[in-house]
């Protein structure tokens, strides 16, 4: 049985599951839903599992190494770093560690923890709260990364997560908190590296995770009124990547717009565009746009935020751009 919940309410049933499920389960942070109007959603969690929650000083290379440590000697913690720009205080303790020690204990040791991250501009946050570090992750082996863009998707790949015994990197982004859709009742769980076709079309593919799928579909949904008809690829995954759909999608449009929140120079669309030349060349018939954040620092300004971040309108510009013809946004 399915029924309609928002992405926050859908994310603490997962939550709720994972700590049902295994007794090693334990939230470092309660804090999963930001400073935001769903955070009253985590409170029955900790009235249930007072003693699986915690809430550790403000120090992320501390609780980001305890968290490790814990996952090391056979629990599974999920560590919120709550906003994503805190990451980088404990930077050394996921990348350096995290990403190695199985590595580096030749298979002996492994680390089934999850971070979770509030990643992107939201609205005031500036620039120091307003990172979107997912192409840092990915440049990092040994990581696996998660960025869900429904409630179906975040509940069933938290499920994922709890069941791997690799970091995972769990990002999403406050936007998507109110976002409604269809979530089953029972557990469930969406493979790591099996990307959703969120819309079918045959002119131009437009490639995004996380909360860019709604720019993404938006931007869609304005090219279809105008004889566009854009195929969307959500990832869910960043690692592991479903090249398999990418390319699948591009063999069919020839037409390619990724669609990322990093920022533009080096960002995952970089990334997906430089696989796409690299193995679908052939089928491209124009080459890859980008719509990404400008390579500035986030402003706090509300218009000046506007003028360097990702938009639908944007997203439309740039695929007529590919196609060939004179779509324009909002037309």
């Amino acid at each position: 049985m399915t029924r309609t919940l928002t992405y926050a309410e859908a994310m603490v049933e997962g939550l709720r599951d994972a700590l049902i499920a295994d007794p090693n389960v334990h939230l470092m942070g309660g804090y999963f839903l930001g400073i935001t109007e769903h955070r009253g959603l985590m409170a029955d969690l900790h009235k249930d599992f007072p003693d699986r929650i915690y809430y550790p000083p403000i120090a992320e290379v501390g609780y980001v190494g305890a968290g490790i440590g814990a996952a090391m000697t056979g629990l599974r913690p999920f560590v919120d770093i709550a906003t994503a720009s805190f990451l980088f205080q404990g930077m050394a303790q996921v990348a350096n560690e995290a990403a190695n020690i199985h590595y580096m204990s030749g298979g002996q040791t492994r680390v089934p923890v999850v971070f979770h991250l509030n990643h992107g501009i939201r609205g005031g946050g500036a620039a120091q709260h307003s990172h979107s570090p997912q192409a840092m992750l990915w440049n990092t082996p040994g990581l696996e990364i998660m960025t869900p863009a429904t409630p179906y998707d975040v509940k069933g790949l938290i499920r994922t997560a709890l069941l791997s015994d690799n970091p995972t990197c769990w990002l999403d982004h406050v936007g998507l908190f109110g976002v409604s859709g269809e979530v089953p009742e029972e557990s469930y769980s969406i493979p790591f590296g099996q990307a959703r076709i969120a819309r079918s079309g045959s002119d131009v593919t437009l490639v995004a995770s996380s909360l860019m799928v709604h720019r993404a579909m938006e931007a869609a949904e304005t090219l279809a009124a105008q004889g566009v008809e854009a195929e969307v690829v959500d990832l869910r995954t960043l690692n592991p990547l479903d090249e398999t759909s990418i390319l699948a999608s591009v063999a069919k449009t020839g037409r390619v717009v990724v669609v990322d929140e990093c920022h533009l120079s080096c960002g995952v669309g970089a990334e997906i565009a430089a696989r796409i030349a690299d193995k679908a060349f052939g089928d491209l018939k124009a080459p890859v746009k980008r719509v990404a954040t400008a390579d500035v620092p986030v402003p706090f300004s509300a218009p000046l935020e506007d003028a360097i971040k990702p938009t639908a309108e944007l997203v439309v510009e740039a695929a007529a751009e590919v196609v060939g013809t004179g779509a324009k946004a909002g037309v």
